[in-house]
Protein backbone atom coordinates (compact mmCIF):
# COMPACT_ATOMS: atom_id res chain seq x y z
CA UNK A 1 0.00 0.00 0.00
CA UNK A 2 3.01 2.60 0.71
CA UNK A 3 4.80 1.49 -2.45
CA UNK A 4 1.41 2.54 -3.94
CA UNK A 5 0.87 5.67 -2.44
CA UNK A 6 3.82 6.54 -3.60
CA UNK A 7 3.45 5.85 -7.37
CA UNK A 8 0.20 7.69 -7.55
CA UNK A 9 2.20 10.24 -5.75
CA UNK A 10 4.75 10.43 -8.73
CA UNK A 11 2.16 10.14 -11.24
CA UNK A 12 0.40 13.15 -9.78
CA UNK A 13 3.41 14.89 -9.84
CA UNK A 14 4.53 14.00 -13.63
CA UNK A 15 0.95 15.02 -14.54
CA UNK A 16 1.22 18.65 -12.43
CA UNK A 17 2.35 20.98 -15.06
CA UNK A 18 0.45 19.39 -17.56
CA UNK A 19 -2.65 19.77 -15.39
CA UNK A 20 -1.62 23.41 -14.51
CA UNK A 21 -1.18 24.19 -18.58
CA UNK A 22 -4.61 23.08 -19.00
CA UNK A 23 -6.24 24.52 -15.97
CA UNK A 24 -4.98 27.98 -17.42
CA UNK A 25 -5.25 27.64 -20.58
CA UNK A 26 -8.68 25.64 -21.05
CA UNK A 27 -10.42 25.48 -18.36
CA UNK A 28 -9.98 29.24 -16.75
CA UNK A 29 -10.99 30.82 -19.87
CA UNK A 30 -14.37 28.30 -20.06
CA UNK A 31 -14.82 29.28 -16.50
CA UNK A 32 -14.04 33.20 -17.44
CA UNK A 33 -16.83 32.86 -20.27
CA UNK A 34 -19.46 31.46 -18.29
CA UNK A 35 -19.15 33.89 -15.73
CA UNK A 36 -19.12 36.52 -18.26
CA UNK A 37 -22.72 34.84 -19.91
CA UNK A 38 -24.33 35.45 -16.21
CA UNK A 39 -24.06 39.17 -16.40
CA UNK A 40 -25.48 41.71 -18.58
CA UNK A 41 -24.43 44.85 -20.80
CA UNK A 42 -24.81 48.08 -19.98
CA UNK A 43 -23.84 50.14 -22.36
CA UNK A 44 -19.92 49.65 -22.70
CA UNK A 45 -19.72 48.58 -19.25
CA UNK A 46 -20.48 45.19 -17.85
CA UNK A 47 -23.76 46.15 -15.19
CA UNK A 48 -23.52 44.69 -11.94
CA UNK A 49 -25.37 41.62 -10.39
CA UNK A 50 -26.19 38.07 -12.46
CA UNK A 51 -29.08 37.65 -14.92
CA UNK A 52 -30.23 34.58 -17.29
CA UNK A 53 -31.05 36.86 -19.65
CA UNK A 54 -28.60 36.35 -21.94
CA UNK A 55 -29.43 32.46 -22.29
CA UNK A 56 -33.18 33.33 -22.70
CA UNK A 57 -32.24 35.96 -25.85
CA UNK A 58 -30.29 32.87 -27.41
CA UNK A 59 -32.83 30.25 -27.16
CA UNK A 60 -35.94 32.81 -27.70
CA UNK A 61 -34.82 34.23 -30.86
CA UNK A 62 -35.74 32.35 -34.16
CA UNK A 63 -32.82 34.49 -35.70
CA UNK A 64 -30.54 32.23 -33.38
CA UNK A 65 -31.84 28.87 -33.77
CA UNK A 66 -31.68 29.58 -37.75
CA UNK A 67 -28.08 30.08 -37.55
CA UNK A 68 -27.05 27.30 -35.40
CA UNK A 69 -29.24 25.31 -37.63
CA UNK A 70 -27.00 26.62 -40.57
CA UNK A 71 -23.94 26.03 -38.88
CA UNK A 72 -24.74 22.44 -38.18
CA UNK A 73 -25.33 21.70 -41.66
CA UNK A 74 -22.81 23.20 -43.58
CA UNK A 75 -20.63 21.53 -40.79
CA UNK A 76 -21.92 18.87 -41.41
CA UNK A 77 -21.76 18.78 -45.56
CA UNK A 78 -18.05 19.36 -44.64
CA UNK A 79 -17.95 16.26 -42.51
CA UNK A 80 -19.69 14.23 -44.92
CA UNK A 81 -17.81 15.59 -47.87
CA UNK A 82 -14.27 15.09 -46.78
CA UNK A 83 -14.70 12.04 -45.15
CA UNK A 84 -15.95 10.81 -48.34
CA UNK A 85 -13.36 11.98 -50.13
CA UNK A 86 -10.17 11.26 -47.67
CA UNK A 87 -11.61 7.34 -47.62
CA UNK A 88 -10.65 6.35 -50.84
CA UNK A 89 -7.01 8.32 -50.68
CA UNK A 90 -6.32 6.87 -47.07
CA UNK A 91 -7.49 2.83 -48.58
CA UNK A 92 -5.05 2.78 -51.16
CA UNK A 93 -2.53 4.36 -49.18
CA UNK A 94 -2.98 2.11 -46.88
CA UNK A 95 -3.34 -0.87 -49.24
CA UNK A 96 -1.71 -0.22 -52.59
CA UNK A 97 0.61 2.41 -52.37
CA UNK A 98 4.18 1.60 -52.33
CA UNK A 99 6.55 4.00 -50.70
CA UNK A 100 3.59 4.79 -47.78
CA UNK A 101 5.84 7.57 -46.19
CA UNK A 102 6.62 9.75 -49.45
CA UNK A 103 2.35 9.46 -50.17
CA UNK A 104 1.28 10.77 -46.36
CA UNK A 105 4.42 13.28 -46.18
CA UNK A 106 2.89 14.20 -49.83
CA UNK A 107 -0.51 14.93 -49.12
CA UNK A 108 0.15 16.98 -45.85
CA UNK A 109 2.21 19.50 -48.21
CA UNK A 110 -0.16 21.88 -49.39
CA UNK A 111 -1.13 22.42 -45.48
CA UNK A 112 2.22 23.20 -44.87
CA UNK A 113 0.84 26.79 -45.82
CA UNK A 114 -1.13 29.41 -43.79
CA UNK A 115 -4.73 28.55 -43.44
CA UNK A 116 -5.20 32.18 -44.64
CA UNK A 117 -3.42 31.70 -47.76
CA UNK A 118 -5.31 28.11 -48.76
CA UNK A 119 -8.88 30.56 -48.36
CA UNK A 120 -7.98 32.99 -50.32
CA UNK A 121 -6.72 30.77 -53.10
CA UNK A 122 -10.29 29.07 -53.36
CA UNK A 123 -11.54 32.77 -53.03
CA UNK A 124 -9.65 33.49 -56.43
CA UNK A 125 -10.73 29.81 -57.96
CA UNK A 126 -13.94 30.19 -57.29
CA UNK A 127 -14.28 34.07 -58.11
CA UNK A 128 -16.15 35.92 -60.81
CA UNK A 129 -12.82 36.55 -62.56
CA UNK A 130 -11.46 33.19 -61.12
CA UNK A 131 -9.86 30.17 -62.94
CA UNK A 132 -12.77 28.44 -62.76
CA UNK A 133 -15.03 30.71 -64.49
CA UNK A 134 -12.22 31.99 -66.85
CA UNK A 135 -11.27 28.38 -68.28
CA UNK A 136 -15.31 28.08 -68.95
CA UNK A 137 -15.73 31.33 -70.37
CA UNK A 138 -12.78 31.22 -72.75
CA UNK A 139 -14.15 27.64 -73.74
CA UNK A 140 -17.59 29.24 -74.32
CA UNK A 141 -18.98 26.97 -71.73
CA UNK A 142 -20.84 29.70 -70.50
CA UNK A 143 -21.33 33.54 -71.28
CA UNK A 144 -21.55 34.94 -68.00
CA UNK A 145 -19.08 34.20 -64.60
CA UNK A 146 -21.12 31.73 -62.94
CA UNK A 147 -22.27 33.50 -59.66
CA UNK A 148 -23.02 29.91 -57.37
CA UNK A 149 -19.27 29.25 -56.84
CA UNK A 150 -18.58 31.85 -54.42
CA UNK A 151 -20.61 33.68 -51.26
CA UNK A 152 -22.96 30.40 -50.52
CA UNK A 153 -22.67 27.57 -48.57
CA UNK A 154 -20.93 25.93 -51.59
CA UNK A 155 -17.82 27.82 -50.92
CA UNK A 156 -17.53 27.49 -47.10
CA UNK A 157 -18.16 23.47 -47.93
CA UNK A 158 -15.78 23.59 -50.57
CA UNK A 159 -13.00 25.25 -48.64
CA UNK A 160 -13.30 23.75 -45.31
CA UNK A 161 -13.11 20.20 -47.10
CA UNK A 162 -9.75 21.43 -48.63
CA UNK A 163 -8.79 22.77 -45.09
CA UNK A 164 -9.55 19.93 -43.06
CA UNK A 165 -8.77 17.22 -45.55
CA UNK A 166 -5.35 16.14 -44.04
CA UNK A 167 -7.37 15.81 -40.18
CA UNK A 168 -9.27 13.37 -41.97
CA UNK A 169 -6.90 11.34 -44.22
CA UNK A 170 -4.48 10.56 -41.61
CA UNK A 171 -6.67 9.11 -38.61
CA UNK A 172 -8.54 6.75 -41.50
CA UNK A 173 -5.39 5.81 -42.83
CA UNK A 174 -4.29 4.40 -39.27
CA UNK A 175 -7.39 2.66 -38.76
CA UNK A 176 -6.73 0.98 -42.15
CA UNK A 177 -3.00 0.11 -41.13
CA UNK A 178 -4.45 -1.81 -38.59
CA UNK A 179 -6.33 -4.12 -40.17
CA UNK A 180 -5.10 -7.35 -40.21
CA UNK A 181 -4.59 -8.59 -43.09
CA UNK A 182 -4.85 -12.52 -42.44
CA UNK A 183 -9.20 -11.32 -41.99
CA UNK A 184 -9.30 -10.36 -45.38
CA UNK A 185 -7.53 -13.33 -46.94
CA UNK A 186 -9.84 -15.56 -44.50
CA UNK A 187 -13.24 -13.50 -46.25
CA UNK A 188 -11.54 -14.35 -49.70
CA UNK A 189 -11.01 -17.83 -49.12
CA UNK A 190 -15.01 -18.22 -48.25
CA UNK A 191 -16.12 -16.75 -51.13
CA UNK A 192 -16.78 -12.79 -50.63
CA UNK A 193 -15.93 -10.57 -53.29
CA UNK A 194 -13.87 -7.73 -52.98
CA UNK A 195 -16.93 -5.76 -52.22
CA UNK A 196 -18.63 -7.65 -49.89
CA UNK A 197 -14.98 -8.17 -48.22
CA UNK A 198 -14.85 -4.37 -47.97
CA UNK A 199 -18.70 -4.15 -46.56
CA UNK A 200 -18.40 -6.67 -43.99
CA UNK A 201 -14.79 -6.74 -43.03
CA UNK A 202 -12.78 -2.98 -44.03
CA UNK A 203 -15.73 -0.91 -43.74
CA UNK A 204 -16.63 -1.93 -40.05
CA UNK A 205 -12.94 -2.47 -38.72
CA UNK A 206 -12.12 1.48 -39.99
CA UNK A 207 -15.14 2.78 -38.43
CA UNK A 208 -13.26 4.56 -35.12
CA UNK A 209 -11.24 5.66 -37.39
CA UNK A 210 -14.09 7.43 -39.43
CA UNK A 211 -15.70 8.70 -36.82
CA UNK A 212 -12.44 9.84 -35.02
CA UNK A 213 -12.05 11.75 -38.36
CA UNK A 214 -15.92 12.62 -38.55
CA UNK A 215 -15.68 14.41 -34.71
CA UNK A 216 -12.20 16.18 -35.98
CA UNK A 217 -13.74 18.07 -38.47
CA UNK A 218 -17.31 18.38 -37.55
CA UNK A 219 -16.54 19.77 -34.03
CA UNK A 220 -13.58 23.22 -35.16
CA UNK A 221 -16.07 23.81 -38.61
CA UNK A 222 -19.01 24.29 -36.65
CA UNK A 223 -17.44 27.42 -34.82
CA UNK A 224 -14.83 28.37 -37.29
CA UNK A 225 -15.87 32.23 -38.90
CA UNK A 226 -12.66 33.18 -41.11
CA UNK A 227 -13.77 31.06 -44.04
CA UNK A 228 -17.65 31.80 -43.54
CA UNK A 229 -16.53 35.87 -43.57
CA UNK A 230 -14.06 35.26 -46.81
CA UNK A 231 -16.36 33.08 -49.22
CA UNK A 232 -19.38 32.64 -47.51
CA UNK A 233 -21.15 36.16 -48.17
CA UNK A 234 -24.30 36.88 -46.43
CA UNK A 235 -26.05 33.36 -47.25
CA UNK A 236 -22.83 31.54 -46.06
CA UNK A 237 -22.73 33.51 -42.30
CA UNK A 238 -22.48 30.92 -39.50
CA UNK A 239 -23.03 31.14 -35.79
CA UNK A 240 -19.38 31.64 -35.10
CA UNK A 241 -19.28 34.61 -37.03
CA UNK A 242 -22.24 36.21 -34.76
CA UNK A 243 -20.47 35.05 -31.85
CA UNK A 244 -17.22 37.13 -32.76
CA UNK A 245 -19.57 39.80 -34.02
CA UNK A 246 -20.80 40.35 -30.02
CA UNK A 247 -17.39 39.90 -28.73
CA UNK A 248 -15.36 42.18 -31.65
CA UNK A 249 -18.20 44.76 -33.40
CA UNK A 250 -21.18 44.96 -30.96
CA UNK A 251 -19.02 44.81 -27.67
CA UNK A 252 -21.98 42.53 -26.50
CA UNK A 253 -19.51 40.47 -24.21
CA UNK A 254 -22.38 38.38 -21.97
CA UNK A 255 -24.10 37.54 -25.26
CA UNK A 256 -21.59 36.03 -27.30
CA UNK A 257 -20.56 34.75 -23.85
CA UNK A 258 -23.65 33.10 -23.69
CA UNK A 259 -23.97 32.11 -27.77
CA UNK A 260 -20.83 30.39 -27.10
CA UNK A 261 -21.25 28.02 -24.66
CA UNK A 262 -24.81 27.21 -25.99
CA UNK A 263 -23.28 26.37 -29.23
CA UNK A 264 -20.55 24.10 -27.43
CA UNK A 265 -23.47 22.27 -25.96
CA UNK A 266 -25.40 21.70 -28.73
CA UNK A 267 -22.33 20.88 -31.01
CA UNK A 268 -20.88 18.21 -28.50
CA UNK A 269 -24.39 16.78 -27.52
CA UNK A 270 -24.27 16.24 -31.44
CA UNK A 271 -21.00 14.90 -31.62
CA UNK A 272 -22.04 12.16 -28.59
CA UNK A 273 -25.35 11.32 -30.47
CA UNK A 274 -22.90 10.66 -33.83
CA UNK A 275 -20.31 8.70 -32.14
CA UNK A 276 -23.17 6.44 -30.01
CA UNK A 277 -25.11 5.96 -33.63
CA UNK A 278 -22.02 5.26 -35.21
CA UNK A 279 -20.91 2.46 -32.41
CA UNK A 280 -24.87 0.98 -33.30
CA UNK A 281 -24.06 0.70 -36.39
CA UNK A 282 -21.08 -1.11 -36.36
CA UNK A 283 -21.69 -3.26 -33.97
CA UNK A 284 -25.03 -4.38 -36.08
CA UNK A 285 -22.43 -4.92 -38.76
CA UNK A 286 -20.54 -6.85 -36.94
Amino acid sequence: MVNRGRNLGKGYGLLAPTLAVMAAGLAAPLLLVAVTSLKSQNGMAIADGWTLAQYAAVLGRASYRSLFFRSVLISGAVTFVTVALAYPIAYFVAFHARHKFIWLVALTIPFWTSYLLRVFAWKIILGFNGVINSAAMQLHLVDHPLEFLLYNPFAVVVTLAHAWAAFAILPIYVSLEKIDRSLLEAASDLGDSRLRRFLRVTLPLSMPGVIGAAILIFVPTTGDFVTPQLVGGTKGVMLANVIETQFNGVGNWPLGAALSLVSMALVGAIALLFVASARAATRAAR
